[in-house]
């Protein structure tokens, strides 16, 4: 069974019914820690060592947090630009993220259209997220594509249920799977997975 770490970040957690709704439906799996960012570093003063020592433990990470801008909130950020070090994530001796699996989970309020080629944004979740991608590749982990629930600000109660059940069959698969295949860095989205 593999160890799964959520970074939670979300500024306005406590108003956002659908990031509540995702952690819970996983915060009682085993080998699942779910780190929310914001309450544990509300002035952005991040103890690189304990984060680092959290990822280590790690074999799959995931970025959960609503898209900010086709992005993420600040403090991701600023968790990804302090913690991921030269010579520790990357760079002579940067081996400690080495063979993970990482990928965001993310919410918009945008709906799912809105993300394609054809759409009001021109371009999907995964490609606006190419930093991501990138971050991943240059301290050798494997990027998987985004699990998104979109179109949150009209989300209904049902839909809300079934965003929260596909996420908890995705973590679950992913902590359980002996091997993650690397044909799933071709999808769009985990959502097109089938399990």
């Amino acid at each position: 069974m593999k160890k799964v770490l959520i970074l939670l970040a979300h500024p306005k957690y406590e108003h956002s019914a659908i990031n509540q709704v995702l952690a819970d439906s996983v915060k009682d799996l085993e080998n699942v820690e779910i780190r929310d960012l914001y309450e544990l570093y509300p002035d952005f003063n991040i103890d690189v060592q304990a984060e680092q020592e959290a990822l280590v433990m790690a074999d799959i990470i995931i970025w959960q947090h609503p898209v900010y801008w086709y992005s993420a909130p600040p403090l991701l950020k600023q968790w990804i630009d302090l913690v991921l070090e030269f010579g520790w994530a990357y760079g002579p001796g940067g081996i400690f993220l080495k063979g993970k699996y990482i990928f965001n989970a993310v919410s918009s309020g945008g709906a799912k259209d809105a993300y394609s080629k054809e759409g009001r944004h021109g371009h999907t979740l995964k490609e606006f997220f190419l930093p991501f991608y990138q971050t991943a590749k240059l301290c050798n982990m494997t990027y998987l594509p985004p699990f998104q629930v979109n179109g949150t600000h009209k989300i209904n109660v049902e839909d809300l249920k079934s965003a929260a059940e596909a996420y908890r069959r995705l973590v679950t698969f992913l902590r359980d799977s002996e091997e993650i295949s690397k044909e799933l860095t071709s999808l769009d989205s985990l959502n097109q997975l089938s399990i």
